[in-house]
């Protein structure tokens, strides 16, 4: 048995999901078993297509790639191709990969790996929920097999990204997020309002993606689109949710402040759905479920940002 920790990635990159890919792909002390793909800032098609590409770009297409949900559990949900392009991969053409994805669904190899890894196996959540949703519904004893669990989605004082009150990955499958977060007695909670509190300066970004590695460049060609539009919209500084959520994955000892909380979804058809509704005072007697990250080390984050970016050639 490795003493890397495995490592199961639920993903729908995504630019920022990409970032996230390269930084645990440059881990050594991880073994990425495998990519779970679900429809989210782009359609499913495109967000395996990705998924394959990058695996592609870093040589790792060892690593298998499974297609997932192709849709929210039950309603629509609106894209994010107005920040990541139609392609989720900033439409700058990029030939599609060489190798195909697995044939197995994401849920059954959620749940598969799960008993290879059983009590080591660290799964990330970096988009919708669904599959895992879809796994729990299959196998409800999955949260005993996982050692560790990390989501990034919500905003736990309701300054939403997608509505005034909910971020994108929750809102896209509320019902599914539900789910999860009922289901799994412990997670950790890195959300889009600790992302606004963990900004990196665009100006530091244009220098480390002129690093000339084959990484960089690609990162520095698919980004190009999000960065302009982020800078017109957000100022001086950029933002990448779910490489915060993969420092924190690959660092857990980054954090600096950490609180523990009952975290619920709120699924109705009103202004509030998809929100993440914090019990901050303890009022409703549930247990703390989430341990949501509030500050992480932002010098050690860059570095990882930094550093998987320099990768490679």
């Amino acid at each position: 048995m490795t003493d890397k920790i495995p490592l199961l990635i639920d993903t729908d990159p995504g630019v920022d999901d990409a970032l996230a890919l390269l930084m645990a792909f440059d881990s050594p002390g991880h073994d990425i078993v495998g990519l779970t793909i679900a429809a989210g800032n782009v359609g499913l098609r495109h967000t395996v297509a990705n998924a394959l590409k990058l695996c592609e770009v870093v040589g790792r297409t060892d690593v298998p790639v499974f297609a997932g949900a192709d849709a929210p559990l039950l309603h629509a949900a609106p894209d994010a191709a107005y920040v990541h392009g139609a392609d989720g991969f900033g439409d700058v053409g990029l030939p599609p990969a060489t190798h195909a994805a697995a044939g197995e669904h994401a849920a059954l190899a959620i749940l598969r790996l799960s008993h290879a890894h059983a009590g080591r196996l660290l799964l990330v959540a970096l988009g919708p929920l669904t599959n895992i949703a879809l796994a729990l519904k299959l196998d409800p004893t999955l949260p005993q097999r996982v050692a560790r669990f990390v989501a990034m989605g919500g905003a736990v004082t309701a300054h939403g990204n997608i509505t005034p009150a909910a971020e994108f990955n929750v809102y896209f499958d509320p019902e599914a997020a539900r789910i999860v977060f009922e289901a799994f007695p412990q997670f950790e909670l890195a959300d889009w309002e600790a992302t606004l509190a963990h900004g990196l300066p665009h100006a530091g970004v244009e220098e480390w993606l002129a690093i000339d590695t084959a990484r960089a460049r690609f990162y520095e060609a698919i980004s190009r689109q999000t960065r302009t539009w982020s800078a017109d919209r957000r100022g001086d500084d950029w933002f990448a949710a779910d490489a915060l959520a993969m420092a924190w994955v690959l660092e857990p000892d980054a954090a600096r402040e950490v609180e523990a909380r009952p975290v619920e979804v709120d699924i109705g058809h009103g202004p509030g759905r998809g929100t993440t509704v914090v019990d901050w005072n303890r009022q409703t007697g549930r247990p703390d479920n989430a341990r949501i990250l509030l500050r992480l080390d932002q010098a050690r984050f860059q570095a990882r940002v930094r550093a998987a970016l320099a990768a490679g050639n």
